[in-house]
């Protein structure tokens, strides 16, 4: 009895450690879908392609360029910025949808909050683009549509059996009592007739339905809650007419948020059935958690139906499909698993925010590069560059190709492979330092024999953007790869910073009273202040200053340098005076807050709320000082910027630090003043300086003793 105990209780422990569910960092995962970041995935397949549309995520409130990704197996990904004649302003495409219509052209949709939450339409011969709007550029579904001031996003489109277009949209659902409908006319898109489902039919709906018809019935599945944090969810409702009414189905939600978390926020769905199988597609949060809640990834898993009305638990994985056709590249990647080291990789420390309720301890490794996860990421230890990324093969091996997928696919890296028999001696397998083209993967042909490979990243599109890769792969064999490629881009690359001294405002020598001209600007931008307004230099509490009244403030005749553009390394530091701290005054800015998204901004601030310390376009990434200093008093106010964490230093102690990455672009550089009437700066400011790099909390108080106001250090028990 206790050898029959024995063994059933081992067959049951076997089981168990077979069905557990994989690390989310393990090599080989099939989860996330696609490398980067993307959010709320369309797929379709057309002819023997799957198509996956999705909105580009990961920059400033998902703005990033419209591109499809393309694959014959549903393993192997290849993407593609796809041009699109946007109207005028309008800076990114939000859930797209692509149909394929009875005229054999493809219409693709997309919605946009920049005119009012509008949905448009754009036709192509192919479904890769070019586009070209449909309704003289007009939305197709205009905000309004199916229920007064319903914002129409995240639409859907299917064909009706009677020829017409059905369509399905809508945010902010809760607030506006239901979901959007719309029928158009196949030939013109016009809108023959429209309504709402309401919340009573589709309980807590607030966006991204999706309408599956399976067996004549119609299941309509949508996304609650909020996208950016973990109750994000997935549910449904079925009916036996696409326009209801519909009835609460069994086991909702069906798919949230795994218990540890490293499954966050998954939603807005769609859904491709093969051979009878059904499969979902959904975006989640990367691991780590990036803060803003919009640097989501594509992930996929098996949809079951209970019975005809039942659609059963999603068990959100790590390991996803696997393949839907025959693999498109028979050939072992030799890199899978190869031992690497890097020239530097970056660690990230960061306590508990509202992403991460227990903080972030994550090293970004070199290994990750060559476990053929798309979850994982080598990131270099800072945004420098020239940075370097080796291979070991394990043995000499002839190599045909290297892929390379790079951490944004619709931004281009620059570049080279290098090979080595010994790693001591090194010949130039490609070279890509000139290269203006993105995509993922990058694909570099040759053919020699090497033991060991190396990149080595020089520049990229982006200022501040970091050498960070999510996977390399080494064949051996050419095999069969899609003909298409991105243009070439004009802008670029990012200028790196040095922490140089671009602003150096001292104004301990200069006269009481009113601001003749103007001040010199002792930083190497140089330039002058002038004063807008009425500024005074004067002495408050036995400290020279520039005393400003709310409506004054400085301007500098230069504009800030494109090394503080985008992603830039930055260091601010000031001495302020603020007799009494309202809700958010500006004392520093240096880039603009025109078409302000999240995190396109930056300016050190002083007052409360949430954007007390750090200003960046949303609630949501704004940064509050963690204990505002005292009114009245002197105080030296700094933040400084490495590319991945933000650290605000108050009188040389860490008041705060907080994950993000940065979206701005550079304008003219202001002191009191953020553009914005209602935050200009009343108190006294000196001692200001601005650097184009991250300086470390020894660096800070260096700056703050270089700067302090009184004659003695230890004036007024300062210090």
């Amino acid at each position: 009895m206790r050898q029959i105990l024995s063994i059933v209780f081992s067959a049951i422990m076997l089981s168990c450690v077979y069905r557990q569910e994989p690390q989310y960092n393990a090599p080989g995962m099939g989860n996330p879908l696609v490398p980067g970041y993307f959010a709320d995935p369309t797929i379709k397949k057309f002819g023997d392609t799957y198509y996956l549309y999705a909105t580009t995520d990961g920059i400033k409130l998902a703005s990033g360029e419209p591109q499809v990704w393309i694959s014959k197996d549903f393993v192997n990904w290849y993407n593609y910025e796809m041009e699109i004649d946007l109207p005028s302003g309008l800076t990114n495409c939000w859930a797209p949808d692509v149909l394929k219509g009875k005229d054999g052209k493809y219409y693709y949709f997309m919605g946009n909050c920049q005119f009012g939450c509008n949905i448009y339409g754009y036709v192509s011969n192919s479904p890769m683009g070019p586009w070209k709007p449909v309704n003289d550029g007009k939305p197709v579904i205009p905000v309004g549509t199916g229920k007064e001031h319903l914002p129409a996003l995240d639409a859907q489109f299917v064909q009706t059996e009677d020829g017409k277009i059905s369509a399905w949209f809508g945010t902010w659902c809760t607030s506006f009592g239901g979901l959007g409908w719309a029928e158009l006319n196949s030939d013109d898109l016009s809108i023959e007739r429209d309504g709402y489902i309401p919340l009573e039919q589709l309980p807590d709906v607030f966006e991204a339905p999706y309408p599956l018809k399976r067996k004549g019935r119609w299941f309509m599945m949508y996304s609650s809650g909020d996208c950016r944090l973990s109750d994000y969810v997935v549910h449904y409702a079925w009916a036996d007419s696409i326009y209801g009414p519909y009835r609460y189905g069994e086991n909702n939600p069906i798919l949230s948020s795994s218990e540890d978390g490293t499954i966050d926020s998954p939603g807005h769905n769609s859904v491709i059935e093969e051979n009878g199988e059904y499969y979902i597609l959904y975006h989640r949060h990367d691991n780590p958690h990036s803060s803003g809640g919009e640097f989501r990834q594509v992930c996929a898993d098996r949809l079951i139906f209970s019975d005809a009305y039942t659609i059963g638990k999603i068990e959100p994985s790590h390991t996803g499909i696997d393949y839907l056709a025959e693999n498109s590249i028979p050939y072992k990647n030799r890199a899978f698993k190869a031992k690497t080291h890097a020239s530097s990789f970056y660690h990230l420390l960061s306590p508990p925010t509202r992403f991460e309720k227990n903080g972030v301890d994550h090293a970004y490794l070199p290994e990750y590069a060559t476990d053929d996860n798309n979850g994982t990421l080598w990131k270099s230890g800072s945004g420098a560059l020239p940075q370097t990324l080796t291979i070991d093969l394990g043995k000499t091996r002839r190599i045909r190709r290297i892929m390379t997928q790079f951490e944004y696919p619709t931004f281009y890296y620059q570049y080279k492979w290098e090979v080595s028999e010994d790693s001591i001696s090194w010949s130039l397998f490609s070279d890509k330092r000139s290269n203006r083209r993105s995509g993922s993967p990058m694909i570099d042909d040759g053919d020699t024999g090497a033991r060991y490979v190396r990149i080595t990243v020089t520049s990229t599109e982006k200022t501040g953007m970091y050498a960070a890769i999510w996977n390399v792969k080494v064949y051996d064999r050419l095999f069969e790869i899609p003909s298409f490629s991105n243009s070439e881009m004009a802008e670029g690359p990012g200028e790196m910073g040095e922490r140089r001294l671009l602003v150096d405002l001292d104004v301990r020598d200069l006269t009481v009273g009113k601001i003749n001209g103007s001040i010199s600007n002792q930083g190497e931008l140089e330039g002058e202040f002038t004063p807008v307004g009425e500024p005074l230099l004067t002495v408050t509490d036995n400290v020279r200053s520039i005393s400003l009244d709310g409506e004054s403030y400085l301007l500098l005749t230069k504009p800030a340098p494109k090394t503080l553009d985008w992603n830039a390394p930055f260091t601010v530091s000031v001495w302020v005076y603020n007799p009494e701290i309202e809700f958010g005054e500006c004392v520093v800015s240096w880039n603009s807050r025109r078409n302000m998204l999240q995190a396109s901004y930056a300016a050190l601030m002083y007052g409360t709320g949430p954007y007390g310390a750090v200003a960046h376009g949303d609630g949501y990434v704004d940064v509050a000082f963690n204990e505002v200093p005292e009114a009245g008093k002197w105080h030296h106010l700094a933040i400084t910027f490495d590319g991945m964490c933000e650290y605000i230093y108050v009188n040389g102690q860490l008041d705060r630090q907080f994950p993000l990455m940065l979206f701005v672009k550079t304008e003219q550089i202001k002191i009191g003043a953020s553009g914005e009437i209602s935050e200009n700066f009343t108190g006294s400011i000196t001692g200001v300086r601005l650097y184009d790099g991250f300086s470390t909390g020894q660096q800070i108080k260096e700056i703050m003793y270089e700067t302090y106001p009184y004659d003695d250090p230890y004036e007024n028990n300062q210090f």
